[in-house]
């Protein structure tokens, strides 16, 4: 069943329904209750999407009027090219938008504004039990083989 979809610009208009949609990503990931970001990170975020000097960026997906995904990403630069490469960051559909295309279509919409930038490559990482969305990753990119290694800074 497809629905009326949309795939734009956050504007400043949409916080009060971004918000739900960050959180959920954020719980999604285990970042909730006693682990969940500080506020202060959440307003930063969201001001870094309305800031010229900022690369970091935010699609909304909007059906019938309400937000039914979000996708921010980040422009960076890369020893390997002279553009740009471009990280989808994040991604997150409601329950009820899922299987709809939805994050598909922003997957989409970021490749397409990645490739007006000049961008050489858009990437994303998943964490490996998040097998749904690799059911769709697997048919619009291709899995690079690499394994992300972390060391958080104290």
């Amino acid at each position: 069943m497809s629905i009326n979809l949309s795939i734009r610009t956050v504007t400043p208009q949409d916080y009060n329904q971004w918000l739900p949609l960050w959180e959920g990503y954020n719980a999604f990931y285990g970042r909730s209750g006693a682990t969940a970001l500080a506020p202060e990170i959440t307003g930063m975020t969201w001001s870094r999407f309305f800031d010229a000097d900022e690369p970091v960026h935010a699609l909304v997906a909007e059906s019938d009027g309400k937000l039914v995904g979000i996708a921010h990403y980040i422009f960076h630069r890369s020893t390997t090219a002279i553009g740009p490469n471009c990280y989808l960051q994040d991604l997150f559909t409601t329950e009820m938008a899922r299987g709809k295309g939805v994050a598909r279509a922003l997957i989409n919409e970021v490749y397409e504004r990645a490739k007006l930038a000049g961008a050489a490559r858009l990437y994303w990482q998943t964490h490996e039990t998040n097998i749904t969305a690799m059911h769709l990753y697997n048919k619009v990119a291709e899995h690079s083989g690499f394994v992300v290694y972390r060391k958080l800074i104290d």
